[in-house]
């Protein structure tokens, strides 16, 4: 059935916001040849754009072109702004942007852990106000929290999860109830992983696996270009993965016995110092027979999800992915081609640090988007 004139209009109005978004700015001759639309109707979209505000003439493209210098449209920037946070066990990150993405300013603040759930939520909320200020920005439009834990699929809130600082939790809501604009939150694996799928190490890849390697262990599944969160938001809970080499078995209520005992922080640390390597520099030493045991233990985890899932592809990230590199991803990818009759490439990640916090600035951009794109 063919669409209304009226559903037409905003299908095409929203294919060339996003064109605009993607390829910066273009004149209605290019946005004719990208959309294949005729030249009235994206004359039309692109006077009707003009007029609720979302595109603007930004200049002009005419030095490579014959007659009359063409107008470049380009999204209104400054149409909304957005901020994005990273919230750690001990410290929050903030980056507040305009509608492009194109950071105004950035802040990173620690937390203590002896810090109660209100001094910390309040540190956490002043250090975003300060930087929506400093950026001169005086309303948000849209505001995304990356965190550990499971988010609740029906309620899209932060599940109160054992082992976690309950401030986290309590920060959503503060946001929410201070600020005039959408608060969203999601794990911070699951963004990590929509930001390697956007500009970083899966960037082509419609599926593919990003082991989060760090205090915490996790991982968030893409499949078919989406994140998938199953049925109870848990999908990647690896660190409650039964494991051999452990000292039994996980519980409902702890990894301890799970592949988080092999992988985490600490064991890392440990088998670094088993090792004789200081453990703050073991993962860049490039001493060999560490980076071996630890790929092996690495690919444990990688194997059993290359069984059910078969990604193709895994994604090194957290601490010890980012620190790893490339030469630990190679030892696993060699080590997991001995476990699984799969073929699985391991990559490390290539935002490192960053990736929450471009993971969360992304899921802002794309919320004000919709909200604002007709």
């Amino acid at each position: 059935m063919a669409a209304s004139p009226s559903t037409a209009r905003a299908i095409n109005d929203r294919l060339a916001l996003r064109l605009l978004q993607d390829e910066g700015p273009l004149t209605a001759a290019q946005l004719k040849t990208l959309t294949g639309l005729s030249r009235p109707t994206v004359a039309d979209l692109v006077d009707r754009l003009s007029g609720s505000g979302l595109v603007h003439v930004v200049g002009e493209a005419g030095a490579e072109r014959r007659g009359p210098n063409a107008k470049l449209y380009g999204l209104v920037a400054d149409r909304a702004h957005l901020a994005a946070l990273d919230v750690r066990t001990r410290s929050v990150a903030v980056t507040v942007t305009d509608l492009l993405g194109t950071p105004l300013a950035e802040a990173t603040a620690p937390v203590g852990e002896d810090a109660g759930t209100g001094p910390a939520v309040e540190k956490a909320v002043a250090l975003l106000e300060r930087t929506a200020k400093e950026a001169g920005v005086e309303r948000l439009h849209s505001v995304a929290v990356g965190a550990p834990g499971l988010i609740d699929p029906e309620t899209g809130e932060l599940r109160d999860t054992t082992g976690l600082p309950a401030w986290h939790r309590r920060l959503v809501a503060v946001l929410q109830e201070r600020l005039p604009a959408q608060v969203l939150v999601e794990n911070e694996t699951n963004l990590a992983a929509v930001a390697e799928l956007s500009e970083g190490a899966a960037v082509g890849r419609e599926d593919f696996v990003l082991l989060w390697l760090g205090l915490g262990i996790g991982a968030a599944v893409v499949l078919g270009g989406r994140l998938r969160r199953g049925a109870s938001g848990g999908a990647g809970e690896i660190g409650f993965l039964p494991v051999p080499g452990t000292s039994g078995l996980p519980s409902a209520t702890g990894c301890d016995g799970g592949f988080h005992e092999l992988v985490s922080t600490v064991a890392v640390e440990a088998l670094a110092a088993a090792h004789g390597l200081d453990p703050a520099r073991a993962l860049t030493s490039g001493h060999g027979p560490f980076l071996d045991a630890l790929a092996r233990r690495l690919a444990v985890g990688a194997a059993a999800v290359a069984a059910v899932l078969d990604p193709g592809c895994v994604v090194l990230a957290g601490e010890t992915g980012h620190q790893g590199g490339p030469e630990l991803a190679a030892r696993v990818e060699a080590e997991l081609a001995a476990l699984s009759p799969l073929r699985t490439e391991v990559r490390a990640t290539t935002l490192g640090d960053a990736a929450v916090l471009r993971g969360a600035l992304l899921r802002a951009r794309d919320a004000a988007q919709d909200a604002l794109f007709p």
